[in-house]
């Protein structure tokens, strides 16, 4: 019987050799955006575990798109060169590399976990963050600046310059980020937006920048290769963004050529009330697709081969994205083919601990 957890997925002129992708999930080990030995190490041990597709963390259009200042970046040619080697090992282990290209809005200018995930002043090295309205993340944060026709040209110019060095870099997959609060999210749902202009107010209006984003990304992304969304399909919160919008956008999407849809949810406010249990985003994957006709990814607590499988043959989702089950074990791909008694190539260096 074959395994669909195993199974290739073409999307576009790419062939995934399973459905099994890294998730992205941020490092806070970058110097000035550059990646370093530890994501080539963090991003490769990952392909060569057998994973099909390895996202890259959120990576930051510019620099004051990044979470924290220890954040992944792609706004200088200069960083192209390291992220071009850590793809190279990437494909050269079978495995498809992918990019997250994200702006942080106004949860941007944090310190990293490890040191507190603080808001950050300029003395602290931090900056000021942007927003779709002048509105705190929490309450102890500083304004976010409201941005302006200028600022929001300027948002969309990042991340075609962005796509740009991505494409040079070797990425084949793009991944744009419009979940868990960011920019683009804060923008979709109507509690972080109250702007009066054509960026507020409608659901249209509301979901224009990530239109405008799509079509900037499109224009510079080879049109033979995969581009996914992730979105919060659900803000958890009263009189928030919710899967009946979720699934509008997921049909306009689809329509302006994007290829799968990544469902997470959430994050966008401090007051969140998240049922949180094994596999409680996948719902949200399943209504997407059935109702858009596009392609999902489901995340969220997906821990083992036999729940992963599960969701696939019940037609809920096309990928299962894995997070930090893949930070317990970078193997996933190797060990979730002995779970399910799947014969599957490891590494030549590997091999004589296959058995």
């Amino acid at each position: 019987m074959s395994v669909l957890l195993y199974s290739p997925l073409q999307i576009k002129n790419l062939t995934l050799k399973n459905r099994i992708v890294i998730s992205p999930m941020c490092q806070y080990s970058s110097v000035d955006g550059f990646a370093s030995d530890w994501h080539l190490v963090h991003l490769g041990s990952r392909a060569s575990g057998g994973a099909g597709l390895i996202i890259q963390e959120a990576t930051a259009v510019s620099p004051e798109a990044r979470i924290s200042p220890d954040d992944m970046g792609i706004w200088k040619d200069e960083h192209i060169e390291k992220l071009a080697s850590i793809n190279e090992f990437i494909i050269s282990q079978n495995s498809v590399p992918g990019i997250q290209l994200a702006h942080a809005g106004r949860k941007a200018s944090c310190s990293s976990p490890w040191n507190g995930h603080k808001k950050l002043d300029a003395t602290q090295g931090g900056w000021e963050t942007v927003a779709p309205s002048a509105i705190r993340f929490q309450d102890a944060d500083t304004l976010p600046l409201a941005l302006d026709k200028a600022g929001i040209d300027k948002v969309i110019a990042d991340f075609k310059a962005a796509t740009k060095r991505a494409v040079k870099a070797g990425f084949q997959v793009m991944e744009i980020h419009a979940a868990h609060g960011y920019l683009l999210h804060s923008f979709l749902s109507p509690l972080s937006n109250k702007r009066t202009d054509d960026y507020g107010g409608s659901f249209d209006n509301r979901i224009r920048l990530t239109l405008e984003v799509v079509e900037a990304v499109k224009s510079e992304w080879p049109k033979d290769l995969p581009l996914f969304v992730r979105i919060s399909a659900s803000d958890w919160a009263e009189g928030g963004w919710d899967i009946e919008e979720s699934v509008l956008l997921s049909k306009t999407l689809k329509d302006k050529g994007v290829d799968l849809i990544d469902v997470s949810s959430g994050a966008l406010v401090p007051y969140q009330k998240i049922p949180v249990e094994q596999g409680y985003q996948v719902p949200f994957a399943e209504k997407i697709k059935k109702a858009s006709g596009i392609m999902t990814g489901a995340v969220g607590l997906i821990t083992d081969a036999t729940q992963a499988e599960e969701i696939l043959l019940m037609g809920k989702a096309d990928l299962i994205l894995f997070g930090r089950e893949s930070l317990r074990n970078p193997n996933l791909g190797l060990t979730f083919a002995a779970d399910l008694d799947v014969e599957v190539q490891w590494p030549k260096q590997y091999e004589r601990a296959k058995k």
